[in-house]
């Protein structure tokens, strides 16, 4: 069903966003949080699939097809490596690819594997091969759990490398990609809050429920913003040449993680069990959304936000 829903976005056009850093970066992700808003995982597919073309564009690979659906696998795992062989315009994948969202739904796929020498390559594959092979999902979280989200065996599949050695890391993009997640965790925190912003209408929005409406109107009003000035960011400097591209993604991330985390916990605070209980679609939105924001490595990465703090505000 989340497959079908992405399809149909883009075969509206709807995930015809602008380029990170062309101009219009804050409608490409209000755009993001809007789907968010309608449906956490199929943005989720969507996101990947917008970031891939911002990547082929960056790195100068071939631009997707209006017939194909794009994952991003760049996640590394200690249980599955993935490493290239080969050299020239083709080279193969032999191992195992962890944490690849979309799994079963997607027709191509961006995805990271170790070169000889250990350097990180990015590397195009179209997914029908029979060298590749989505393996049984170990998903137990009822959270996200429709991203189709699994390892990925690769045995000999050909794939084509996109960019230098290094290069999906060591770009301007990297980072743009990061700050997209968080719009989509902006739209779900919206989509968490708003029973209790239809409660605070209502006779029984007590003073109890309109503080905590309060609170979480303000955490996501912050995180709204925080949107726009990364974006108007992004688009003064899209090659970040002041080099300020990491810190100013990592508040945004930070902002908006609280507002989700203020969505969740109070509107189960204001409103008890019963929309949890009771509310299929509330229930299904916190359990994704709670799942999804632990892409953010919470601690690790305010401890790296505050590194980048102490050198310097800019």
């Amino acid at each position: 069903m989340k497959a079908g829903m992405v399809w149909r976005w883009l075969n509206d056009g709807a995930l015809n966003l602008p380029l990170p850093g062309s101009g219009s970066t804050a409608h490409r992700w209000n755009r993001l949080a809007g789907l968010a808003e309608i449906d956490l995982v199929a943005a989720r597919l969507a996101e990947a699939h917008v970031d891939a073309v911002a990547i082929l564009a960056e790195l100068g690979g071939s631009p997707t097809q209006p017939d194909q659906l794009w994952g991003v696998w760049a996640a590394e795992s200690p249980d599955g490596v993935l490493r290239a062989r080969g050299s020239g315009d083709v080279m193969t994948l032999e191992g195992t690819k962890a944490w690849c969202s979309g799994a079963g739904l997607c027709s191509h796929a961006l995805v990271t594997a170790r070169l000889p020498d250990g350097e990180r390559g990015l590397f195009a594959v179209e997914l029908n091969q029979p060298e590749i092979k989505a393996l049984p999902s170990a998903w137990r979280n009822s959270g996200m759990q429709a991203s189709d989200t699994r390892s990925v065996q690769f045995s000999d599949a050909q794939a084509v490398p996109v960019g230098r050695p290094g290069s999906y890391l060591n770009r301007a993009g990297f980072w743009h990609g990061a700050a997209g997640v968080a719009a989509c965790w902006l739209g779900g925190a919206r989509a968490v809050a708003a029973p209790l912003y239809r409660c605070g209408a209502t006779t029984s929005a007590n003073d109890h429920r309109l503080a905590h409406l309060g609170a979480v109107d303000a955490a996501i009003a912050a995180a709204e913003a925080m949107l726009v000035f990364t974006a108007c960011r992004v688009d003064a400097d899209p090659a970040d040449r002041t080099g300020t591209a990491e810190k100013t993604a990592r508040r945004m991330r930070a902002v908006t993680e609280t507002a989700v985390d203020e969505a969740i916990t109070r509107t189960g605070r204001a409103l008890g069990a019963a929309p949890l209980a009771l509310d299929r679609l509330h229930a299904r939105r916190v359990a994704d959304l709670t799942m999804y924001v632990r892409q953010s490595h919470a601690e690790a990465d305010l401890a790296a936000l505050g590194r980048q703090a102490a050198e310097g505000r800019r």
